[in-house]
């Protein structure tokens, strides 16, 4: 080893990719992984092609090896490595993989690493999907086991997907996040969302004690906030979103007419149906003017607990627990409409936030997956 690349090992950090059997290394800022040649090209075409760029002679090298500089987050290429040698698999859902799942989708597509790359963006799409069906199984996932709603557990902070989804060109995973930032307070929506950053400590290593040197530190963390035309986007739909909530009020909840075959027709002209319509719409405009901590700006929860309220049987009447009295006839009517109404949500959302058409379209990754 000559005295320049001798110098240089001792400036870096070596990271727990440091194999005595590895035949390259590769260099990333102040850290250094020692890995395996055919590893990287079986997986990478661009790897591939940078090894077989023919070397001059006499190079130095690190211990015994040749070495590439690369100039990507050393964090990022942890976590490449992690997922070539170790696999990307999670369990379910949780925000703490998104740093992982970003700098993998990131690198995978620099380096041409399809299968990598095609695992990151089914995940993504998972949890910010592109149909209704896919979204209330996402909100469900959200729900812990005492019914708790916590969906910055499961996934991470829209704003995180929205720069992501930006940088890598990845549209369809914009209406979702645009909406599920909506529903925060307009105070939360500008404070922005933590991002944790990678951090390398300040010491070098020998070769023979790698520590745990290249990884996420959740302590220290940067902000990330919106544009101001983003701000503005999310603001003007979640306008939209309450706007669409008192039209459907107007025109389908008040003063609400029973069902044709309403079976409480008889008694005082179905007077139990319409009251238990009147008291859905008290509570459909108790979402509309914010008193419904926490949901108070997400039309397709409002609506799906519309539904829910007709079989609840939690209410109580001042004497005893009970539900409302509807039919049902008029019970299946109104969920009907409501159901209609969340559909039709749902294809407004793209043009609430300024969204073209193309946005809405998710990729198929299941087939391409399976080949790769």
């Amino acid at each position: 080893m000559s005295n320049t690349a001798l110098c240089r090992l001792g400036s870096l950090v070596l990271s727990d990719f440091w194999f005595a059997d590895g035949n390259i290394i590769l260099i990333s800022g102040h850290a250094a992984f020692k890995v395996h040649r055919g590893q990287l090209e079986r997986h990478s075409e661009v790897f591939r092609d940078l090894f077989s760029i023919p070397q001059p002679p006499v190079q130095d090298l690190i211990e015994g090896c040749a070495w590439v500089e690369l100039y990507d987050p050393p964090g990022d290429i942890l976590c490449l490595l992690k997922a070539l040698y170790d696999g990307l698999y999670f369990a379910k859902s949780n925000a703490r993989n998104f740093p992982v799942i970003a700098a993998v989708l990131r690198l995978s597509t620099k380096y041409l690493i399809d299968h990598l790359r095609l695992r990151c963006l089914t995940h993504l799409t998972s949890d910010w999907p592109s149909t209704l069906e896919g979204w209330d199984a996402r909100e469900k996932q959200a729900v812990d086991a005492n019914g708790q709603y916590s969906p910055r557990d499961a996934c991470p902070h829209p704003i995180l997907i929205i720069q992501l989804a930006k940088e890598m060109d990845l549209s369809h995973l914009l209406p979702s996040a645009y909406y599920d930032l909506s529903r925060y307070g307009p105070r939360r929506i500008v404070s922005g969302a933590p991002v944790p950053v990678f951090t390398l400590p300040d010491h070098s290593t020998t070769p023979t004690t790698p520590p745990n040197s290249v990884s996420p530190d959740p302590a220290l963390k940067s902000t990330l906030h919106l544009s101001r035309p983003d701000l503005h986007m999310v603001f003007l739909g979640r306008e939209a979103g309450q706007r669409f909530l008192s039209s459907f009020i107007a025109a389908e909840l008040t003063n609400r007419p029973i069902s044709a075959d309403c079976t409480n027709r008889q008694h005082d002209h179905g007077r139990a149906c319409r009251e238990s319509s009147y008291y859905v719409m008290l509570n459909v405009l108790r979402a509309v003017g914010g008193i419904t901590h926490g949901r108070d700006a997400d039309p397709l929860f409002t609506l799906m607990q519309a539904v829910e309220m007709l079989s609840r049987t939690d209410f109580t009447d001042g004497e005893r627990r009970c539900g409302l009295k509807i039919c049902g006839s008029c019970k299946a009517d109104l969920s009907e409409c409501a159901g209609r109404a969340r559909k039709h949500v749902w294809t407004l959302i793209p043009e609430w936030f300024g969204l073209t058409s193309t946005d809405v379209l998710s990729p198929d990754f299941s087939e391409v997956l399976e080949k790769a």
